[in-house]
């Protein structure tokens, strides 16, 4: 089989140009789509710990560290010490960092709904649906695969 047919394949493929689509309209933002990630994680739940964000993030504890450093330089976060635990920080999102991701958050819908542009509503919805599914398997496998000796 030719890796072009691929499904692994061809869902990161589809990914990473996605990703570098979002990534050229982010541009005159002087911001990454990693660290739009982030911020809109913090949008949505802020406050919570450096470990918890690169969970929800889904990045590992070097890059969440690296990108809140690049985030925290253009004052779009602020990491606070955690007075339940002086071991770790609380990051926050500033109001310079809500509004930019009030501005980044319709551009990611624009673009997505750009290259949906030829699916119907149940396509899309089914598109969505199923790619869920298979996150989730893979989830339940990785866990397995985690778990075993």
């Amino acid at each position: 089989m030719k890796l072009e047919h691929s499904l692994g394949f061809i869902l990161n493929h589809a990914g990473r140009r996605m990703t570098q689509l979002l990534s050229h309209r982010f541009q005159p933002y002087d911001m990454t789509t990693e660290q739009w990630v982030v911020l809109n994680r913090l949008a949505c739940e802020d406050g919570i710990t450096q470990k918890l964000l690169a969970i929800r993030a889904e990045k590992d504890q070097t890059n969440i560290t690296r990108i809140l450093d690049q985030l925290e330089r253009k004052g779009m976060v602020e990491r606070r010490a955690n007075e339940q635990d002086r071991r770790s920080f609380l990051t926050f999102i500033t109001d310079q960092g809500r509004a930019m991701n009030g501005i980044l958050t319709p551009i990611e819908q624009e673009v997505i709904t750009s290259l949906l542009g030829d699916f119907t509503e149940a396509e899309a919805s089914l598109l969505k649906e199923l790619l869920v599914r298979i996150t989730q398997e893979a989830n339940a496998r990785i866990k397995e695969v985690e778990e075993s000796p």
